[in-house]
């Protein structure tokens, strides 16, 4: 019995949460003696940096080595895995959560009769019924629920557990694809994200709202995130206005990210954007209004003009450089 771990890139780079999915599977591998954990790689990548996977924790990685899969398909991608699922007698198929993911999870499950469980923000607890503990109503609460059955998919939320890194070395070994690759989407065309950082993978972010009072101001949160090392977002109605793409928009109907820091400047905290943010492990909120919703939600609050505030914050980064 093994554990599979379906791994995510963009731009032949390997996700971090990817390889947090890694590091979560060789965790719970120890708790349940699960066997080898094999990362599952799709595309063209170099075989250095998936031999490096074994530092996060795996024991193998599959090199899908197939072109064509460069491209996210969800039925290709699911098909594949599928198979690679019942060759390696899997006992679970891990993945981090991604909009991408939901979908090639949901294809896997249902193919080879396993439990689903999606929103996973810890290991399992194993020492009587195998459960796991999710987050519901979009991140307000938790639920602990039994996994049944033989089979288990679970989706697990970006930093639900630390980053392995020790510097151990994987075997990889490339193969075709494991069954004839139907690709019933036909992707016609792909509008790529500007900047360096993706939104859903920053460490990092920094958020504006209408309290900028418009898109020519925006400098001051691109010069705090670029001190910062950060990704840059918005909240709805600025992308609504359009100050900013709509692919910065962060909230329940955007991007939810998970960082380590979100700093939200100017916005006033609507519960549709706390939704897409309180996963995050520490929140700031600066804001003219201290009556502004976000500060409830808040660890650390800063009440004053944003104009004043973060050039002076940014420096402070700066000099700490």
């Amino acid at each position: 019995m093994s554990i599979l771990v379906f791994v995510e890139g963009a731009d032949n780079e390997i996700k971090k949460s990817s390889k947090e999915a890694i590091s979560y599977a060789a965790e719970t591998a120890k708790l349940t003696g699960g066997g080898d954990v094999i990362a599952v790689v799709f595309g063209t990548h170099d075989e250095g940096a998936l031999a490096s996977l074994g530092s996060h924790g795996a024991d193998k990685v599959i090199h899908v080595a197939e072109e064509s899969l460069n491209q996210n398909h969800i039925s290709a991608f699911g098909d594949a895995l599928t198979s690679l699922a019942e060759s390696h007698v899997a006992a679970m198929i891990i993945m981090v959560k991604s909009a991408f993911s939901d979908n090639v999870g949901a294809r896997v499950a249902g193919k080879i009769g396993a439990a689903i469980i999606s929103n996973v923000v810890s290991l399992p607890e194993v020492s009587g019924d195998f459960t796991v503990k999710k987050s519901i109503f979009t991140g307000k609460a938790f639920a602990t629920v039994k996994v049944p059955g033989d089979k288990k998919v679970l989706i697990i939320k970006k930093n639900t557990v630390d980053l392995k890194d020790d510097g151990a070395s994987a075997s990889v070994e490339k193969i075709s694809a494991p069954v004839e690759v139907k690709f019933t989407e036909n992707i016609t065309g792909r509008d790529k994200a500007e900047g360096g950082i993706l939104l859903d993978e920053a460490e990092i972010v920094v958020s504006g709202g209408r309290g900028l009072k418009g898109p020519e101001n925006w400098g001051i949160i691109e010069d705090l995130a670029e001190a910062l090392g950060a990704a840059t977002g918005c909240s709805k109605p600025v992308s609504d206005m359009g100050w900013r793409p709509h692919h910065e928009h962060v909230g329940q109907t955007g991007v939810k990210v998970s960082p380590n820091l979100y700093i939200a400047i100017g916005i006033s905290g609507a519960i549709q954007h706390l939704a897409g943010v309180n996963s995050s492990k520490v929140l700031v909120a600066i804001n003219n209004d201290p009556e502004a919703p976000f500060f409830k939600a808040a660890d650390y609050g800063i009440v004053g003009d944003a104009f004043e505030v973060v050039p002076r914050l940014t420096e402070k980064v700066k000099s700490l450089k």
